[in-house]
């Protein structure tokens, strides 16, 4: 269990360096992208810049969730949602994210 934690925070590391936690912090403060208890990023609104911008990331977390799940014996699907629930707990306020009922609210 450990080792899925540290996994998952070496993925927040990743994401939290200056080049993309700005443009990242950016798109969520603008209200382009918001969470997802999937663990990936959805637009809020469909422009194709948020999607884009969305369809990015999550290749990247992607790859990242798949890096935890094979070192710690677990399926893709199960880090990802582990670590959409921590990236919608973290949210700061006036932040989307997207609620279990499929809405987004702001944070």
């Amino acid at each position: 269990m450990k080792a899925i934690y540290a996994g998952i925070t070496a993925f927040f590391l990743l994401f939290s360096s200056a080049s993309w936690a700005l443009t990242l912090q950016d798109a969520k403060r603008q209200g382009l992208v918001g969470e997802t208890l999937s663990g990936y990023l959805a637009p809020v609104n469909e422009s194709a810049q948020a999607k884009e911008f969305a369809d990015k990331i999550n290749q990247a977390r992607l790859e990242q969730y798949k890096k935890v799940a094979e070192q710690n014996g677990l399926r893709t699907e199960d880090v990802a949602k582990m670590a959409g629930k921590k990236l919608i707990d973290r949210a700061p306020s006036g932040e989307y994210v997207k609620g279990i009922n499929g809405l987004w609210l702001k944070k």
